[in-house]
């Protein structure tokens, strides 16, 4: 019989992880189903349980579900307790197992598929949600000379930086006091992008040479993207590659077999 998995969202519309799965399943010969599905914001639970009534075996969890869905899960990694949000699920006899591939997934595409090393580099997180929380601890491991989560309420900020204080150079912000910064890598975990606005961002916080990186993928020219042009980033990524590697790991975990992502990226963007 075949396997199911889907991801969970609000929205979910735009999700290409159905595609993503359904070509990892192609390559790596996997029997198995991947559906997106459309939960209602006071639902998430409840919505889970049916999903796992039914036969499915796992899921992605994604926009604005991934804290919740870290209180579901019983069981969870050491990755996914440091971020304190999953954005996996693996539903077994023992228990909801939940994981967090973000943080590999977006280490992964900046500096394997974008070829920009962290290490040393000035870092700028905004937002203070569950996608932001997955990926300071991998960014961190990285060694960058700071990093510095901007968010519109500076008390989310300084709970993250002192949750993540023993992992390296972290500290919190609002985004007026970024004034006066400038950073070589700034990272958009907000889901603004998403409304088609952006953080209220000072002028000159990007560096000569800078990234540019909305993990917010599927929109193109965006508020940020625009401001960011203007400021003169050098490099852009809409996020898309972080998509298809944490896919790829969340595949491994509920597969045991690693597919390869850049033949997809390169399908998606081709599409």
């Amino acid at each position: 019989m075949t396997d199911r998995y889907c991801v969970f969202g609000n929205p979910i519309g735009h999700s290409k992880s159905p595609t993503i799965h359904a070509a990892f399943a192609r390559q790596t010969g996997q029997d198995m189903s991947y559906e997106a599905i459309l939960v209602p914001l006071d639902d998430f639970t409840a919505t889970v349980r049916r999903f796992v009534d039914a036969g499915g075996l796992g899921a992605n969890v994604t926009v604005p579900f991934k804290e919740e869905a870290f209180r579901l899960a019983r069981q969870r990694t050491p990755r996914a307790e440091l971020a304190g949000a999953v954005n996996t699920l693996a539903f077994t006899r023992a228990g909801v197992l939940g994981d967090n591939t973000d943080g590999v997934g977006m280490m992964h595409d900046i500096t394997i598929n974008l070829g920009i090393p962290i290490t040393g580099k000035r870092v700028l997180l905004l937002g203070a949600g569950g996608a932001a929380r997955g990926v300071i601890g991998p960014l961190l491991d990285a060694r960058p000379a700071s990093l510095v989560i901007a968010n519109r309420t500076e008390a989310k900020t300084h709970v993250l930086s002192k949750h993540f204080k023993a992992f390296g150079a972290v500290s919190g912000s609002d985004y007026p006091d970024l004034a006066g910064q400038s950073f070589d890598i700034v990272i958009n975990a907000t889901s603004a992008s998403l409304g088609g606005t952006m953080p209220a961002l000072p002028d000159g916080i990007f560096a000569e040479g800078s990234l540019a990186y909305k993990m917010m993928y599927g929109q193109r020219d965006t508020p940020f993207e625009i401001f960011a042009r203007k400021q003169g980033a050098h490099t852009f990524s809409d996020g898309l590659g972080m998509l298809v590697e944490q896919a790829a790991e969340a595949f491994y975990l509920w597969r045991g077999v690693r597919p390869e992502g850049i033949p997809v990226l390169a399908m998606l963007r081709a599409a």
